[in-house]
């Protein structure tokens, strides 16, 4: 099944987008999901619809200044939210912890993966999101090993 793209043609579909993305990650395997896109693209819009989809009844924003924001899926296993636009260096992610979340094998989800690339385990699930238009977008699902 992966790779794989998945068309979001509204927002009204993203919610299909996202139990196609749960289904690739229990695919893949991986506990890492690196969330790659322009400022805008929707990452945070998307990891919110996978939330409902994994069952997480929090309110799922994005970690801007926390860096990682810790949720409960529907079998009240954690999740890691985590946002690395505003990080200075790999040895700030460092002394927050970053690598033991990371190694714990439960689900983080990774906002500005770049950033932190060295970090980050393999084999993680890439989501590249592609904008086509105001609504329109392109999500390209891919294992990196």
């Amino acid at each position: 099944m992966l790779p794989l793209t998945l068309a979001v043609p509204t927002l009204a579909d993203l919610p299909a987008a996202a139990r196609h993305l749960c289904a690739a990650i229990a695919e893949s395997g991986c506990s890492v999901v690196a969330f790659e896109g322009e400022m805008g693209a929707g990452k945070t819009t998307l990891i919110r619809a996978l939330a409902a989809t994994l069952g997480i009844a929090d309110d799922v924003s994005s970690p801007t200044f926390a860096l990682v924001n810790e949720y409960r899926d529907g079998r009240d296993q954690p999740v890691y939210h985590f946002d690395f636009y505003r990080i200075d260096s790999i040895a700030e992610a460092e002394q927050m912890g970053a690598t033991e979340y990371l190694d714990s094998g439960y689900l983080c989800l990774v906002e500005w993966p770049a950033r932190v690339a060295s970090l980050l385990p393999q084999p993680r699930l890439e989501v590249r999101l592609d904008v086509l238009s105001a609504e329109a977008r392109e999500i390209h699902l891919t294992v990196i090993k």
